[in-house]
């Protein structure tokens, strides 16, 4: 059995998240880890969000994309497979990067979960003070 022949790949990052995209040519077939985004991802939110550079950039149909996710949320990957498909099609057609730059898909979302501080029960949280 043959298989398709990759036309670029592009790693994505958000929150704990990596995501792993390759864009296959195709009919616009969404595989993450084995199953399908349908599947996957339940959030239809989340589903349009991921999906949101093929949208901005009318190629919904030409391609198969096949992501490996690893680590964080449903949330966190479908960030990361934002971001990989982003810089993908960019690999792909460097024309496309001024219209993906525009509409922010090709910046890391840098907001992480703030570690715990010592002595108290959460990031920010405090425990309640006692004056006597």
């Amino acid at each position: 059995m043959a298989t398709k022949k990759e036309v670029a790949a592009g790693t994505g990052r958000r929150k704990c998240a990596v995501a792993r995209v390759r864009l296959l040519p195709g009919t616009g077939k969404w595989t993450v880890n084995g199953k399908d985004a349908e599947v996957y991802i339940p959030s239809e939110a989340l589903r349009q969000y991921m999906a949101q550079p093929l949208e901005l950039t009318g190629l919904t149909d030409k391609y198969d994309v096949q992501v490996t996710a690893k680590g964080g949320g449903t949330s966190g990957q479908s960030g990361a497979i934002r971001h990989g498909l982003a810089r993908a099609l960019c690999a792909a057609d460097a024309s496309l990067r001024e219209v993906l730059k525009k509409a922010g898909c090709l910046t890391r979302d840098a907001r992480m979960k703030e570690r715990k501080k010592p002595g108290q029960p959460g990031a920010r949280k405090r425990f309640q003070f006692s004056k006597r």
